[in-house]
Parts: structure tokens; sequence; C-alpha cells
């Protein structure tokens, strides 16, 4: 039964970048996220993940856009204050993204920090000049400038309290300094901290002051004193802090009366939030259930920021790598994962035996685990390094592969819960794993190429409820001189296939053994795949080519060329008769091999392409590249095919209609039907047919058709009149449609620019009337017949 070619995929939905670092705020109602993107501010709805609305969108080019350095949100949630690189403080209403008012800073310096009054009335602006700057929203004017501290400002809030008419900040300088936003003076400076300052909260009473640092400690402050009341070591850098609420739960703790005081959040290198009692020096609770990989480095960063929302009783952080994480605070478990930037998208698969959630391989050492109906995801911890390839096995949909630049494969299997387990690790490599592919008969085991210049063939265990069990390589070969970049086995597994840096394909028994090298490609191979019912493999270079080569005798069949950049990944298609492949050019190109033509080209992506996965019955593409970018394609061949179908019928119908319209003298009907049809001929037939009866019946006739239909028998009417046949009918058309094309009742879009309002006729509107008639290509109209006196309006 022969399998119906693909004609086209249709995007039909795009997941960007949402955060790409920097500011964070969460609404007071837990609804929203406003977050940092590039040069503009997204905020997110947290149920849909959507993004509901942009602030600080401009008509300019990018290149001209004025990147936000910071915002801030208002406490009523109404206003949000940007800050830029051109030295301005735009203000926006944060329910419509509106520009409400800009103004100059005046700091000599980039504003790094902003803060709202508990009364959302001033505005105060943190420079990296070391000064404080104050803004009265009602008259928009600069009210005080604080100074004293030195370097750029890490923190700035002013106090809750607006009766203690204070603002508190922090700079390079490590001290925290008050000051008085009445009189401008200084007030205290408190002394305690031996690094940068991360954070500052005050008690629900106001009366004091929780700060953390890098230097690993939390210090309690009286706010009217500058000496510290308490100095408490946690063990790691803090960078973000919250103090909870006086009536809080925590997991497995009970607050009693003898541990009342002030309860403190942190989080900071470590990946995972702890709850210190300040007053007490004691550790309350330590995440145990923590998806964020520890910093790589000493004093590196992990969680960047912490909230809690009252409203939704949650406690959300977000990651180093643009992650938003929002727990449960009563048993602090995961309700939801928020993929804020994914970086480059190194590879995807389907997985699940609907296929209906996807793999993703970022630069990051976690996996991303989605579910494409809502896109909700969440992220698999294991490798040490960024993940670089995934292969799922065809026999079980629940298993795949993967691997990256800690050396290392690792298999997982999916449970019914939803849950994704490691249950084997293999090590042998001894440097970056860049590709696997699976056993497509069986799950018995998978091969591996690196950049080691080794293939090696893995068995996997047979205990597969076992944890990170160390696997074996069965087979080890070095295969080329090279970097490998790909590799694959055929579809009945006796042939394995490796691509390289060193532009050569080679074939090898399933014990590796050497069959063939492949020669033919100018740069280095990218990408290789067995054709799932002919005996040939298909290579992609970095020679931006494809090529097709028989496995029998090991010559090349064809070459596809089209892609500008090099082709990154392929797959075939429809039982191999056709090929998709993406390239570093950014397009996502279909080839019918038998023809050797490009059937579609894509332009989805600002970057390269790196991953392409296809689902089982290929209604799904899914792409992925350098830009950040989740694509999904869906196959939309039988709808187009459907509806090229239906117009056909359509247009016999109408083509019959006007036959009969014709046939039965209806010639009014049969010009509005040719002229709907695009039909310049018929409509001639029927001018022509209605001249017979005197052009005093040709003038009525084109009364009864509206202004679009004399515009489009004006247009068929200058084709006419390049044929001595036909100008005869051509001219009078135009001159029965003359005086509605000077009076500019008709628009003929070459002549928009030359028509004028209506106006008497004169001298000067018979040149014009005559360069008209030069624009419709009347050449053979005698001018002569068309003096002042002698036309008829």
């Amino acid at each position: 039964m022969a399998v119906a070619l693909k004609e086209i995929y249709e995007k039909t939905a795009e997941f960007e970048a949402f955060y790409t670092g920097g500011e964070i705020q969460w609404t007071q109602d837990g609804v929203n996220f406003l977050c940092q993107c590039d040069d503009v501010i997204k905020v997110i709805d947290v149920n849909t993940l959507c993004n509901i609305l942009t602030i600080g969108e401009s008509g300019e080019d990018k290149d001209e856009s004025d990147t936000i350095y910071t915002f801030k949100l208002s406490h009523n949630n109404e206003s949000v204050v940007t800050a830029h690189k051109s030295g301005l403080i735009k203000l926006w209403d944060r329910s419509t993204g509106e520009l409400q008012k800009t103004w100059r800073s005046g700091h000599k310096g980039a504003v790094v920090k902003l803060a709202f009054d508990s009364e959302d009335t001033n505005i105060a602006s943190g420079s990296s000049d070391g000064n404080v700057r104050l803004w009265d929203l009602v008259h928009y004017t600069c009210t005080s400038s604080l100074k004293g501290a030195l370097g750029v400002f890490s923190v700035l809030k002013f106090h809750p309290d607006l009766t203690k008419q204070m603002i508190f900040g922090a700079a390079d300088d490590t001290k925290i300094r008050s000051w008085n936003i009445k009189t401008g003076k200084e007030c205290n400076i408190y002394s305690g901290h031996f690094s940068k300052v991360t954070s500052i909260q005050f008690t629900s009473d106001g009366e004091y002051m929780v700060s953390s640092g890098r230097d690993r400690v939390l210090i309690l402050w009286k706010v009217n004193e500058s000496k510290s009341l308490r100095v408490l070591p946690v063990y790691e850098c803090i960078e973000a802090m919250i103090i909870l609420p006086v009536s809080f739960k925590i997991p497995n703790f009970t607050k009693k009366i003898e541990t009342e005081g002030i309860y403190v959040a942190c989080a900071g290198e470590k990946g995972i939030v702890k709850v210190w009692n300040v007053q007490m020096s004691r550790l309350m609770f330590e995440q145990s259930n923590s998806l964020v990989s520890p910093a790589s480095e000493d004093g590196g960063l992990a969680i960047t920021h912490l909230f809690f929302n009252e409203s939704r009783n949650m406690i959300s952080l977000v990651t180093a790598d643009h992650n938003i994480i929002m727990h449960d605070f009563e048993n602090f478990n995961c309700m939801k994962q928020m993929i804020g930037f994914t970086d480059e998208v190194l590879d995807i698969i389907f997985i699940g035996k609907e296929e209906t959630h996807i793999v993703v391989a970022t630069n990051s050492r976690d996996l991303k685990h989605y579910s494409l109906a809502n896109m909700d995801c969440k992220l698999i911890k294991g490798h040490t390094d960024i993940v670089l390839a995934l292969a799922k096995f065809p026999t079980d949909k629940d298993m795949f592969v993967s691997s990256g630049k800690d050396n290392a494969v690792r298999i997982w299997k999916k449970y019914d819960n939803s849950e994704i387990i490691c249950i084997g690790v293999g090590t042998r490599h001894t440097a970056s794993v860049g590709s696997v592919c699976t056993s497509q008969t069986s799950n018995k085991f998978f091969c591996s190429v690196s950049q080691d210049n080794c293939l090696k063939v893995w068995t996997v265990p047979s205990e597969l409820d076992t944890v990170d069990q160390k696997i074996k390589s069965s087979h080890t070969e070095l295969a080329h001189n090279m970097d490998i970049n790909c590799v694959a086995v055929s579809p009945n597994d006796k042939i394995i296939a490796t691509g390289s840096q060193d532009k050569t394909a080679k074939l090898w028994t399933d014990e590796l053994t050497l069959l063939g090298i492949l020669k033919g490609h100018r740069r280095g191979i990218w990408c290789v795949k067995f054709s799932p019912v002919d005996q040939v493999v298909l290579t992609s270079s970095a020679d931006s080519s494809i090529k097709l080569w028989s496995i029998a005798d090991l010559s090349c069949l064809k070459t596809f060329e089209g892609h500008e950049s090099s082709v990154l990944k392929i797959e075939f298609l429809s039982k191999g008769q056709q090929i998709l492949s993406s390239g570093a050019d950014g397009l996502l190109k279909m080839w019918n091999i038998k023809t050797s033509e490009c059937k579609m080209s894509l332009d989805n992506h600002e970057g390269k392409v790196w991953s392409l996965a296809v689902n089982w019955d290929e209604s799904l593409v899914i792409t992925g590249g350098s830009d950040s970018k989740l694509v999904t394609l869906k196959d939309v061949s039988v709808e187009t095919r459907e509806k090229m179908a239906k117009e056909r019928e359509e247009l016999i119908l109408q083509e019959q209609e006007l036959v009969n319209l014709l046939q039965d003298k209806k010639l009014i009907k049969a010009l509005k039907l040719a002229l709907r049809m695009e039909r310049p001929l018929h409509v001639l037939r029927i001018v022509n047919e209605v001249l017979k009866h005197g052009s005093e019946k040709l003038s009525q006739t084109l009364q009864e058709i509206n202004n679009t239909q004399k515009e489009t028998l004006l247009r068929f009417a200058s084709e006419w009149n390049t044929n001595t046949k036909n100008y005869h009918a051509a001219q009078l058309v135009f001159n029965i449609l003359a005086p509605e094309i000077i009076s500019g009742k008709l628009q003929v879009p070459s002549l928009a620019n030359f028509i004028e309002g209506a106006l008497p006729y004169t001298e000067r509107h018979f040149e014009r009337l005559t360069n008209l008639l030069q624009d419709l290509n009347f050449i053979s109209y005698t001018v002569n017949c068309m003096q002042p006196h002698s036309i008829n309006s």
C-alpha cells in the first residue's frame, strides 16, 4: 500500500524564554510573575504558563532598544518602575503595560536598585555611583539625594512603617546605611558584614531587621541601634532571604511557646531552603527534596531569589538556571516548575506509550520533562555536567538513554506515577559523550560515541528496578581519528553507523567489525540515519549537503543541496520516501527522495536548529535550537489536500454555472461571476456580447457591478488593450469608467498617487486623463478624439 507523502507542516505553538536573569517579582495574589527577559518584562500566568502581557516593548528596532537594568513592582501591584541603560526611569501601568511617565535619573552611573515606599507614593533609585535619589510620584520630582555609600548598591529598601521616614541601603562597602527621607541625613551605619549584603528584611512590628550576605551569616539588628543583636552562622553564601509571618507552618515542626521568635527562610549556594530561628540561633527546617543542584564553585550561585506568598501559602525559589520552583509551605512538596530560559536546546525525544511527554536536553546538567498538554515541566537530576544527547528505545517507550559532558551515559525508566528514575550509569568514556542510539528491535543494548574517538556498545542490565546500577560496555572500538559526532543503529540491529569530524561515515557490524567507509563530504558529518525500509544510509554535513548512500556498494546515490549552512539533524519520513532536515541556518526543510525536490522550507528559529524530534505517526514535529525556542509543528497535509480538492470542486461548479449563465444570456450575473473568478477572457466575451446591443447597453451593465468589480474590470481592460483585436472593448470600458476614476470613486492601485479629488474638467485634467490612458496601456488610443470640447462626461 502506497504511503501518502507529506505536503506541509504548520507551526501550532512556540515556547520562548520568559526569564533570562535579573529582577523577578511575584504579585500579591500569587497569580503572576513579572520576569525580566532581555529588553522587556514579561508577565507570566502561573496557572497556564502563558505570557499575558509584555511591559517595555517599543516599536523601535531591537538594536536601538533601551536595555532594562532593573525594575520594581509597587506594593499595590498597580505600577511597575524600570531603570534603563539610557539613564531614563519609566513608570508603567501593570495591568495594561502602558507607559505613564518617563524622566531622567540624574545619576552619574547606572541605576541598579529601585524601591517603592509602603504607600507607593515615592520611589528610590540606587546607582553604581553610590548615591540614592528619592522621587515624588505625584510631581515626578527629585526630593532628596542621599550620599555616603561607596560602590554599587546591592540592597535598597524603605522601612515598612512610613512614620519612621527611613530608607535603608547597602553597597560594595558592605555597610548597611539608613537615611531620613525628609531631611536626607544619614541616621545609622550598621557594620557587621564582611562581604556583599544580599538582603534586608524587617519584622512585622518594624522594630527589628535581619540582613544576609555572602559572608555566610545572618545578622539580627534593632532598627534604632547600629549594634548587631545576634550573628548567626549559616555555613553557606546566602543570596535570598525572607522573614516568615507570625502564623505559619513548616513540615515536621510545630511551634511551641519556647520556640517563639523571628523565623527566617534563606537559600544560597547549596540549593536548599533552610528555616532558622534567628533569636534562638536554631535551624528549624532543612529542605530534603531540593530539585536545585548546588553551585559548582565555592561561593557560586544556586538559588537567586526567594518569595513567600501568603495568599497561596507557597514558597517560590528562582534558580541560577532561570527556573522557578514552587513549593507548598506546609509539606514542602513541589507544586510547579517553570522553565524561564532553556539556553540552547540540544536534543529532544518523545517518551511515554502515547508520546504525550517530551524530554529535552538543554545547556544544563538537568533534563527537562515536559507534558505536551500544558507544557508543565519537571526537572530530572542525575548528570553532573551538561547533557548533550538523548535516545529512546522504540520497543519500550518509557525507557531512554542520555549522555553528557560528564563522560557518562545513563539509562532512565519512566514509571506509572510519571516519576523518572535512573536505572543505570556507564562511565567508561574519557571525554564528552556527544551521541547515543538504542537498539531498534529490543531494549538489550545501546551505542555511544565520544570525543575520545571511541564507539562503545553497552549492555542494558536485566534488573530494571535497581537505581543507579553500574553498566558495562560489551564492545569498544577506536572508530575515527577525530571527534565522533553521531551514531545510528540499523532497523534490524545488524549494522551501526558513525559520523565524524574527519569527513567520513563508517559502517560497523554489531560486534564493531568495520564494513566500509563512506567518503564524499567536504567537511565534518553531523548526523547519520538508516532508512526504515531500504538498504541505504543518510548523512548530513557541515558542507551544507545531505547525501544518500548505498549500503551494498558504499556509493553515493544522491546529494541534496539547499541549506545555507551546516545540516545538523536529519530524519526519514513517509516510510523512507522523504527527508526532514534542520540546519545552522535556522531552517527546517522537507525533501522528496525520488525527485530530489525540497517540498517545504520553514524559518521558525533565529539560530542553529540543534534538535529535531518526530513522533511515531509523524503527525507532530518538535524543533529546538540555540535561540532557546521549542517549536511544535503539525502535519496538515491531509487538511491541505482536502482544502485544495474542495477549492477545485467549487471552481468546477463555478465554471459550470458561468457556462450556464452565458447560455441563458444572463450577462450581468455572468459578468459578476467571471470577475469574482478572475477570468479576463470570459469577461471579454461577456463585454463583446453586451456591445452587440450598443455601447449604451454596456454603460448600463457596468452600473450594475460594484466598485471592487469595476477595479478588477479596469485591470483586465489594460491587458486587453495590448492586443489590437480587443482594444476597442478595452477603450470603451475605460471611457465609461473614466469619470469615476477622475472623481476618485474608483481607485486603481497603479494610479493611486496620480488621482486627486473630484475637480471640474480642465486642460490640466485632459493631460492627466491622457497619462491615465498611458498607465493603462492604452497606447493605440487616439488622443485627438479626446479634446476638451468633445469629451462626454
